[in-house]
């Protein structure tokens, strides 16, 4: 299990340490404000994510962790089952969503239409904690709509907690210096 406590801060020196600690007491939870972890693969993202999940279990707050491209296909398959609302309204009820590895695959325009709508439901009831390798904006490419990626912006970023993950891949450099024993 990924927690807080668990994560490689000296991997990750430019992450502010006051922030994540802020952000693991729950407060936004009760303010009802996002985290958005922006950055390219491999720097923890996913981790502080999920770390942040943990935390919100452990406050009691009913938590669903779903990665994008997951949640995309749980709607469509909801639509086609005719449950669309009833699962819209199941993620409208959690306490925090943790949507995970946005921007990583396009959306039709059908599962964009469907992910703003379970964002929206959520807005301002809500946290979301997202994790993306996208800048805000390139969101486009993934909602594919700009009029509707400007209005999920507009919703989700405001008031939220911005955390620019802008530091070198874990996993690339626990990678090089594997091959680096190897070689030495």
């Amino acid at each position: 299990m990924k927690t807080l406590e668990s994560f490689d801060y000296a991997a990750a020196p430019k992450v502010d340490k006051r922030i994540i600690r802020e952000l693991d007491t729950g407060e936004y939870l009760q303010k009802r404000r996002n985290v958005i972890f922006l950055g390219k693969s491999g720097t923890g993202k996913t981790h502080l994510a999920t770390g942040l999940g943990v935390s919100a279990c452990r406050l009691e707050i009913s938590t669903r962790f779903v990665t994008g491209c997951g949640l995309a296909n749980e709607l469509l398959e909801a639509q086609s089952e005719r449950t669309l609302s009833r699962v819209i309204h199941r993620y409208a009820r959690y306490g925090l969503l943790v949507l995970d590895e946005l921007g990583y695959v396009p959306f039709s325009k059908e599962s964009a239409e469907l992910l703003f709508q379970v964002l929206t439901e959520r807005n301002e009831r809500g946290s979301v904690v997202i994790t993306t390798n996208l800048g805000f904006a390139d969101w486009t490419q993934v909602f594919g709509d700009a009029t509707l990626t400007a209005a999920l912006l507009d919703r989700l970023t405001h008031k939220a907690h911005i955390i620019h993950c802008n530091w070198e891949s874990y996993r690339l450099k626990e990678t090089l210096q594997a091959r680096q024993d190897c070689e030495g």
